[in-house]
């Protein structure tokens, strides 16, 4: 609530600031952003200042009268990495020891039959960039 019977003081209500200047100007300060003027804007800028304040309070808003960056937009939405990941099969290869156990033992047979037609990976050092950096 703010009352105008102090002459020539500011008086200080939670954020807000009434600054009497004289007997008919009136001075509000909001957050920062100065309302002044008549009365008729003075009372329309508290009342829109407390219905803001109040919409907040009832809804669970974040009030940012200044337009600061903020992270609330982001966390105020619903996490939605469950529903991903039901899509997706469950995959028995991770767990099962013999499946990996196979897929190994394939990797090297191949690797193997690779190495006697002398198509397998080059030994260390005597690759594709080292025939380069000895030319």
């Amino acid at each position: 609530m703010l009352f105008f019977d102090q002459p020539k003081k500011v008086v200080n209500h939670s954020s807000r600031r009434l600054r009497l200047t004289n007997r008919f100007s009136f001075a509000v300060v909001f957050e920062g952003k100065m309302a002044s003027g008549s009365l008729k804007n003075l009372v329309t800028s508290a009342v829109t200042v407390g219905v803001t304040e109040a919409r907040a309070r009832i809804f669970g808003h974040m009030l940012n009268p200044t337009g600061q960056r903020s992270p609330h937009k982001i966390l105020r939405k619903k996490l939605f990495g469950d529903k991903v990941a039901e899509w997706y099969p469950y995959d028995i290869k991770n767990e099962d020891p013999n499946v990996l156990a196979r897929e190994e033992k394939e990797r090297l047979s191949k690797l193997e039959m690779l190495k006697r037609r002398n198509k397998g990976p080059p030994q260390k050092g005597h690759g594709r960039r080292a025939a380069k950096r000895n030319k």
